[in-house]
């Protein structure tokens, strides 16, 4: 499974290592904060081996390639695919968004292991009604996806647009992988927004909301 998009990737990516059955490894295929680490036990380019052992051990692990003090640098795509052969799941986070809450992809993003069956894009609700460029990253494809200005309001429509857009959220999507849709930081206040979203989406994409935060998290625990 690999996380793209904006929003909440990092916060899914836990809440995935926590709800998956079987044996579980957590990465990223970018860069992802070295302080997040979901008080998951942590490994450093690891071999086989000591991946099979930590799993014996814990059922879910998180793995990165190296230590780059404020940043761990996650593994290649291939890594990730290889994986696959030691564990029951792998849940990649494969995209990075700058803490904004919705984006479209440059030519090189995101990096979408070869393995994935499922690309999940996510999307934090506060991009919803608000002014394209100042709320998501990459303005300026995200605009050109949706046929607007990036002082336009991303209205559902036009992030439908770039959702089910292949230069959009679905860049990269393998074939015979499934896409879904994850709205995070959602409110009352989003209920008519998210409606029409589902609509234009329709039941080909599905589309799963969450509460902005848990007990005990912060917003910020919502950023990647």
């Amino acid at each position: 499974m690999a996380l793209v998009g904006g929003g909440g990737k990092t916060t899914a990516l836990f809440a995935l290592g926590r709800q998956l059955g079987g044996s579980v490894i957590l990465t990223t295929t970018t860069k992802m904060g070295r302080d997040r680490d979901g008080g998951r036990r942590t490994l450093f380019a690891p071999t086989d081996e000591e991946l099979r052992s930590a799993l014996a051990t814990d059922s879910c692990v998180l793995a990165w390639h190296e230590d780059a003090v404020h940043k761990a640098v996650g593994v290649t795509p291939e890594t990730a695919d290889h994986w696959l052969d030691l564990a029951d799941h792998v849940v990649v986070e494969a995209d990075g968004s700058r803490r904004k809450p919705f984006k479209a992809p440059l030519d090189y993003e995101p990096v979408v292991p070869a393995a994935t069956t499922l690309l999940v894009a996510c999307v934090g609700a506060a991009a919803l009604g608000a002014p394209i460029e100042t709320q998501c990253q990459r303005p300026e494809r995200v605009a050109a996806i949706a046929g607007c200005a990036m002082a336009d309001i991303l209205t559902p429509r036009r992030l439908a647009a770039v959702l089910v857009s292949d230069e959009g959220s679905r860049k990269g999507l393998p074939d015979g992988a499934r896409f879904a849709v994850l709205i995070n930081q959602t409110t009352v206040a989003h209920a008519d927004y998210l409606a029409e979203l589902e609509s234009l989406l329709g039941p080909e994409v599905p589309m799963v909301v969450v509460a902005p935060f848990s007990p005990g998290e912060s917003p910020e625990d919502l950023d990647e």
